[in-house]
């Protein structure tokens, strides 16, 4: 398939640039796979929606302060983006200079927080930060939320709080799993009373998320890796829920990633490992039969992802309904239900 397939024009109005005053207020737009049927909902009436019995699988990572901001030693502004923290003093970066940054290149991030470029792993950087102080707790200190790229204003309070899901508890994404964002308590405790099972994993999401395919050919495109675990304790529900005929529901994209790539051998496995996993129409789904989500970037591995889900056809007759519509797109914008095609 070509990535033009994937494209479609979206008026900058409908970007959302701040949440909804109540997280649960957004809209929801159902879209039924099987038979392409639309209907306008709110998203507080989602457990409206389920059955006992029922699986909700959310990903509890926790967006990290992860952006900094920097000078060389020798001069020069320097921009860093923590992709990933590899140990307590070393991480993979995306860094952004006047000119190109080579090994050995030290960066003061501020009077107490200096750090190396020690190497290159593709795009990625290699940084080494000097002394004993854990990176995470540097992050927490200096650092900034790192917004997406599309949202025009600086990370404030606000932001500090909305992007992060209410369930967040492992700290080490760099973009937040944006299903999750319309959940709070009081949904939560709505669907535990109904008799619907709550269940987490962990994928640290990556900058990558963000990233259109930059390829015509679907094909040529290199996935970005992230990691995960499954718990035991989830892929026991899992394969219950299975075996009882209910329906596993994945809360985002990132959700959905980690379930079908610990199911690659056919039933789904505990445990932690990394993905590149690329879901493209044609793949066959191994465990998640409904995926909550919200509205994704033009030509984006994500839109490619629910295209898989729901087919090419259903998913475009849905976002070109929520154009005329008015939902609101991105990170802070409405929410989508999906049952699988």
């Amino acid at each position: 398939m070509r990535t033009s397939d994937f494209d479609f024009y979206l008026p900058d109005t409908l970007i959302a640039q701040f949440p909804s005053k109540e997280r649960s207020a957004s809209r929801l737009l159902t879209l039924d796979g099987r038979t392409g049927n639309l209907n306008d909902e709110l998203f507080r009436s989602l457990p409206d929606f389920f059955n006992p019995g029922d699986l909700l699988v959310f990903n509890d990572t926790r967006v990290i302060k992860a952006r900094l901001y920097g000078t060389k030693v020798t001069g020069g502004k320097v921009e860093a983006l923590i992709e990933r923290i590899l140990g307590d003093n070393l991480a993979l970066a995306h860094l952004r200079a006047s000119k190109s940054l080579r090994a050995g290149t030290e960066i003061v991030f501020s009077d107490k927080v200096v750090a190396k470029v020690t190497g290159r792993e593709d795009d990625l950087f290699l940084i080494e930060f000097a002394g004993s102080r854990p990176i995470l707790d540097i992050l927490d200190e200096h650092g900034s939320l790192p917004l997406p790229p599309y949202i025009t204003h600086a990370a404030d309070k606000t932001d500090d709080e909305r992007y992060q899901t209410v369930y967040s508890r492992e700290p080490g994404a760099v973009a937040a799993p944006t299903a999750g964002l319309h959940f709070d308590e009081s949904i939560l405790e709505r669907l535990k009373s109904a008799g619907i099972k709550l269940a987490f994993v962990t994928l640290h999401v990556g900058a990558g998320t963000f990233q259109p395919v930059r390829v015509e050919n679907i094909a040529d495109h290199v996935m970005h890796s992230e990691r995960y675990t499954i718990p035991e304790e989830t892929a026991k529900m899992v394969r219950e829920t299975q075996r009882n005929g209910n329906r596993v529901v994945a809360v985002g994209t990132t959700a959905l990633r980690a379930l079908e790539s610990a199911a690659q051998s056919g039933e789904i496995v505990e445990g932690s490992a990394e993905t590149s996993i690329f879901i493209t129409p044609g793949y066959q789904f191994k465990v998640v039969d409904r995926l909550i989500t919200n509205f994704h970037l033009p030509k984006s591995t994500l839109l490619m992802l629910i295209s898989a889900f729901a087919g090419l056809a259903n998913v475009k007759h849905a976002y070109q309904h929520a154009i005329e519509k008015k939902y609101r797109f991105f990170s802070y914008g409405d929410a989508m239900l999906i049952d699988r095609k």
